[in-house]
């Protein structure tokens, strides 16, 4: 009986759907609440669980370049992914654009709102004050600091502001200091600016004035369940995802400049 019976139970277990292995998505700060809503989305239709880890997308490329386990990466800019891409660390044909961005300039103080285009005659230095900084990601590594760098640069305000910023490690931290009053202004993506009212959108980044905001996403090459990942970041451009990228202010990739 006790044969029958082992033989019987590894019989049902074989019957069983396979339960798809967990995921580890390394996403960019700037997409942490809406990668939240769509991590659950997503466990919610697969019984899948996924584990977020949000940083900066260059912290988190050099952690993927150097073993780190994630499954998938999804980028703030197409230059990281393109930098794990050269060092296959990604596998490239997984790869797909998701969403796109709006750069802004926020303020603490409410009475500062304004949706008008930044210009070079925008008085920035003079809405610091005498002490203020400007709240901005890592200009040189972060791809909201180099889109900062790049817009500001464009519009000949780059060399003013230098000796005025208050660099940080991922664009949510920049946003903190804005929010919390540390720092009078900040530079921050548009969907920021909407998860936080505690600032005000105080001006708009032309959009010709900086590369097109891109968040790729991809598959990386270490992953031990590669049809888990890809199914994932396929699902994150179907319809079902962009909605809910939609609702926090992302934009669909083909109205990117």
């Amino acid at each position: 009986m006790i044969p029958i019976l082992r033989a019987t139970l590894v019989a049902i277990w074989l019957a069983l759907p396979a339960k798809a292995a967990d995921l580890t998505v390394f996403a960019a700060a700037s997409l942490g609440d809406a990668m939240a809503e769509l991590a659950a989305k997503w466990e919610a239709d697969t019984a899948q669980d996924v584990t977020l880890v949000l940083a900066g997308s260059s912290t988190l490329a050099r952690q993927i370049d150097a073993g780190a386990p994630a499954d998938v990466y999804v980028s703030a800019n197409e230059t990281w992914m393109d930098w794990l891409s050269e060092r296959g660390r990604i596998i490239a044909e997984s790869r797909v654009d998701v969403a796109s961005n709006r750069l802004v300039l926020v303020a603490h103080d409410p009475t500062s709102a304004s949706h008008m285009d930044i210009s070079p005659s925008t008085d920035i230095m003079g809405a610091l004050g005498v002490s203020g900084r400007l709240a901005i990601a890592l200009p040189e590594a972060v791809p909201a600091g180099i889109y900062a760098k790049t817009a500001l640069s464009d519009l000949g305000l780059w060399e003013g502001l230098q000796a005025r910023l208050a660099p940080t490690d991922n664009v949510r931290a920049a946003l903190a200091l804005v929010a919390l009053g540390e720092a009078p202004l900040g530079v921050v993506y548009a969907t920021d600016a909407m998860a936080e009212p505690r600032v005000v959108t105080a001006g708009l980044f032309p959009e010709d004035s900086h590369p097109p905001i891109r968040y790729p996403a991809a598959v990386t090459s270490d992953t031990p369940s590669p049809e888990d990942a890809s199914a994932f970041v396929t699902w994150l451009a179907s319809p079902a995802a962009q909605e809910v990228l939609g609702r926090f202010g992302f934009l669909p990739v083909r109205t990117a400049q």
